[in-house]
């Protein structure tokens, strides 16, 4: 078997960051002016140059404005998040980071755009046993970009309901699932965010509907998401769409409120530690 060379051994992330000093060098720039130009410090130029971090899309666009590389690496790093994904989920994935509201309801996993690094790589590698460690930590760096939309300075009003499985279910074990649901909490007190726990107690009739996620946006119609073990979809149905709404008006209701669903994550939390 041929051997692969050095370059061949990086991951994207490490290509993408020799790509800017390649041409940051070749621009005679040190790493402290390219910061300066695109609004970050010399540090995050060195983790990015290094691969250590995932760059951000300011950053990308700050390089091509900086090089004048015409969109070369917001290109690069688009296609490197994309890569990461299913390609069934990126349509959803450009929606979400759009969206105004999101309403979402999970069955048996915490929902992605609220999974911790430790979460996210257990569950990554039960559902890619094949993978190799550095596309398992790839996806986990993907899953954990998608948090940058609640980071916009407008971010998303994002209502969740966890049925209480995904909150029993051990994922990567009791210390994971203490970091889990402790950042639950933290997520919890901000203004922006909303989180009901569905209890087991309610029964066949609040939690027979499937996961699914609504996304809603200022100019744009509502849309329904859904996925099954061959892929995800969208829909756009304003009849398929407003029964998702009343599936969710029902959900609400049943489910714990507010505060007696944090109430019931650190009783868990508590039996996590213990």
């Amino acid at each position: 078997m041929d051997e692969m060379t050095p370059l061949e051994r990086l991951n994207p992330l490490q290509r993408f960051g020799l790509d800017v000093k390649r041409v940051r060098l070749g621009r005679k720039l040190t790493q402290k002016q390219l910061g300066t130009a695109v609004g970050y410090s010399y540090a995050y130029v060195s983790m990015v140059e290094s691969g250590k971090v995932m760059p951000s899309k300011k950053f990308a666009e700050g390089c091509d404005r900086a090089f004048g590389t015409n969109g070369l690496f917001a290109g690069m790093l688009r296609r490197i998040d994309e890569g990461d994904h299913p390609s069934w989920f990126v349509p959803y994935l450009n929606l979400e980071r759009k969206a105004s509201r999101i309403l979402a309801y999970e069955t048996n996993l915490v929902a992605g755009i609220m999974q911790t690094e430790d979460y996210a790589r257990a569950v990554f590698r039960v559902s890619n046993p094949q993978a190799t460690p550095e596309g398992i930590e790839d996806k986990v760096a993907a899953r954990l970009r998608r948090r940058e939309a609640l980071e916009q300075d407008a971010p998303p009003f994002l209502w969740v309901i966890l049925h209480e499985a995904c909150l029993r279910t051990v994922v990567g074990g009791p210390e994971v699932m203490a970091g889990q649901l402790d950042y639950l909490l933290k997520m919890a007190p901000s203004h922006r965010i909303r989180i009901q726990v569905m209890p087991f107690a309610a029964g066949i009739p609040a939690t027979s509907t499937m996961p699914f996620i609504v996304l809603r946006f200022p100019d744009s119609p509502t849309v329904l998401y859904t996925e099954t073990r061959v892929g995800g979809r969208m829909h756009d149905s304003a009849q398929t769409v407003e029964a998702a709404l009343d599936d969710y008006d029902l959900l609400r209701a049943h489910a714990l409120s507010p505060d007696l669903s944090l109430a019931l994550i650190k009783t868990l939390l508590k039996e996590y530690h213990a």
